[in-house]
């Protein structure tokens, strides 16, 4: 994951806030350029109409891209005092112009707002060392019925990798074992697998029918009468 995308995964930006902190439109873009780290140093940053933000940044007094700030493991003072202004700067226009959102697809964060329109509860965000858990559950019998979480693709499918967010659902075993024959559904990642099943939120599946698994999580949290 690059720095922007670490900075800005769970924002979405508000272009009339980025028109007014100085970034100029350019067809569906906009971007800004901005000098920092004591004017040695200069930002080209892109935002696409998707708020998707990529940047360049270039050491002015050689006038080439500074390719250590991209070096993980280039721990040197320097580059890290250089790493350290530039994610400053990041930081400030996000926290401008950007507004929160609960993940960072956005399938998931669809499948969060569908959920707080029918049964009018928001995800929790419970572990200050895990944020991009979120937990929906019933609020009158606080029991789970929905869990939303970005985790490296192998730990649910071998030989696949890179960022995803998972719906993790409860389903009767019977159903369990018949969802498990579609191939964008796995076994419930870190949950009881004869009653959990994980759905990758990458529009493999439609919210209608996502919409529909979480109906039936719903309906164990309910209070028997």
């Amino acid at each position: 994951m690059t720095i922007e995308e670490n900075i800005f995964k769970r924002y979405l930006p508000d272009f009339k806030k980025l028109k007014d902190y100085g970034f100029i439109k350019n067809n569906d873009a906009f971007k800004l350029e901005k000098l920092f780290k004591d004017n040695m140093f200069k930002a080209i940053i892109t935002i696409n109409s998707k708020g998707s933000v990529k940047a360049i940044v270039y050491d002015l007094e050689n006038n080439d891209e500074f390719l250590p700030l991209r070096v993980e493991n280039n721990q040197g003072k320097f580059v890290g005092e250089v790493r350290a202004a530039y994610e400053n700067l990041l930081e400030n226009i996000r926290d401008n112009c950007f507004s929160k959102k609960y993940y960072i697809f956005p399938q998931s964060n669809r499948i969060a707002d569908l959920i707080i329109q029918k049964y009018a509860n928001a995800p929790e965000f419970l572990w200050k060392t895990t944020p991009g858990i979120g937990v929906f559950r019933n609020p009158e019998t606080k029991k789970w019925y929905l869990l939303i979480l970005d985790i490296d693709r192998n730990k649910i499918q071998k030989n696949k990798t890179g960022l995803v967010e998972i719906a993790l659902i409860k389903l009767s075993r019977e159903n369990v074992e018949k969802r498990l024959k579609q191939e964008h559904i796995c076994p419930g990642w870190h949950m009881n697998k004869k009653h959990w099943i994980a759905v990758i939120l990458d529009e493999s599946l439609s919210d209608n029918e996502i919409m529909e698994l979480i109906e039936e999580s719903h309906s164990f949290t309910i209070k028997k009468s």
